[in-house]
């Protein structure tokens, strides 16, 4: 009897210690799977930033090239034409009519490019924020009562900027790049334009005060002076300049020879603008006051711009590109749309002085035009005119 009751145990105790070593194995098998499963989610979405930043880089880098392409390709098109000219092969009217022509196609090259890489851009953003990923900071700011949306990224120390299209590898990569002596940034400044006789007011102005804008969008290059200090820094680039004129008590932009007037609409106008694009060329001396930074471990200094006050004076000389008016009205029930394509007798060359100071990346902006908006003997009511911006400007480092 007591020998049955041993072996009973036995079996007893094998079974059991036969279940749980199998209930430990399974727990052990499910533990390694779902390790497994998270290493492949982890390496997964590794892949997925990866490829996501590749893209962001490959767009802002073809944004650039594409910038710095067409104006070399301008620049040697137009070396060639000088060349011809002064071979007494082209005559001086004809060179500059083939230079207005090659800037022409020079500007509308960059305007699709840059259009096409900016729906690029923003369908790359608009995707990865829509599948929730935690990656992607979409910041809501407000500056001067305007809403601005900021894209950022922070993910094992890479940063992604996106309206200065930089990338950041890590934060000594940033530093190191920000604190170099010529870095670059992204320019886009809007405001009021308008255009005033020499020795006028806005107030006697025969446009639009609130109601004429300009737009400027380009690329810089801001170069420190001296290798030891910050205050000094030379900016240059290349920009493209919108300058709108809305004419007051509905008139619009009539040529006639080489003339042009303000003529009264026998129509009720909806809209009347002309609008001029320039490709220009800004240059600037700008004084930084951001402090000299030191390392963490404080055995280095190093110079950072665009961290405090900055003034910017200078000037600009560029190309007109292209004018056109913009006409609406209604007749009989019916609303048309008029857009007029031509020269206006407006110069094709125009040059300046311009000046800025702000904080930061942010700063109040004013442009001034000291040629005459029209060509000679053309001028409204043959008073000479120059063209006057005031507006925000952003400078994206």
């Amino acid at each position: 009897m007591q020998k049955i009751i041993v072996y009973t145990i036995f079996i007893v105790l094998s079974l059991v210690n036969k279940v749980v070593a199998q209930e430990s194995k399974g727990t052990n098998s499910n533990r390694i799977k779902k390790i497994e499963k998270r290493k492949e989610e982890l390496q997964s979405k590794k892949n997925q930033l990866v490829s996501f930043g590749k893209k962001v880089e490959e767009i802002s880098l073809a944004m650039e090239y594409l910038l710095a392409r067409e104006k070399g390709e301008l620049k040697v098109v137009v070396d060639s034409l000088e060349h011809a000219h002064n071979s007494n092969t082209i005559s001086k009217e004809q060179l500059k009519e083939l230079k207005q022509i090659e800037a022409e196609k020079t500007a509308k090259k960059i305007e699709l490019g840059l259009e096409k890489y900016n729906s690029k851009l923003d369908s790359l953003i608009q995707n990865k924020v829509e599948i929730g990923s935690k990656e992607i900071i979409r910041k809501l700011d407000t500056i001067n009562g305007k809403k601005v949306i900021v894209y950022s990224k922070k993910f094992n120390t890479t940063h992604y900027d996106v309206p200065s299209f930089k990338i950041y590898k890590s934060d000594s990569d940033e530093i190191e790049r920000k604190s170099k002596r010529t870095t670059s940034q992204f320019v886009f400044a809007f405001g009021l334009n308008n255009a005033i006789p020499k020795d006028g007011d806005l107030e006697n102005s025969d446009f639009r005060v609130w109601g004429s804008h300009f737009y400027e969008w380009g690329l810089t290059y801001n170069t420190r002076i001296f290798k030891n200090h910050n205050l000094v820094h030379a900016k240059y680039g290349l920009s493209v300049m919108y300058n709108n004129l809305r004419p007051t008590d509905n008139r619009y932009f009539q040529k006639n020879g080489d003339q042009t007037l303000l003529a009264t609409s026998s129509f009720d106008l909806q809209e009347s603008r002309l609008r001029n694009v320039y490709l220009a060329v800004p240059f600037h001396i700008e004084f930084d006051f951001s402090p000299k930074k030191t390392s963490k471990d404080g055995t280095s200094s190093y110079f950072r711009t665009h961290e405090s006050i900055r003034l910017g004076i200078g000037g600009y000389g560029g190309v007109r590109v292209k004018s056109k008016q913009l006409i609406h009205y209604e007749e009989n029930g019916d609303k048309e749309k008029t857009k007029q394509k031509g020269d206006f007798n407006v110069t094709d060359f125009n040059y300046g002085l311009s000046t800025y100071v702000g904080y930061k990346a942010i700063s109040l902006y004013c442009k001034y035009d000291m040629n005459p908006m029209f060509k000679k003997n053309s001028d409204i009511n043959h008073v000479p005119l120059n063209n006057v911006s005031f507006g925000i400007r952003w400078d994206w480092n």
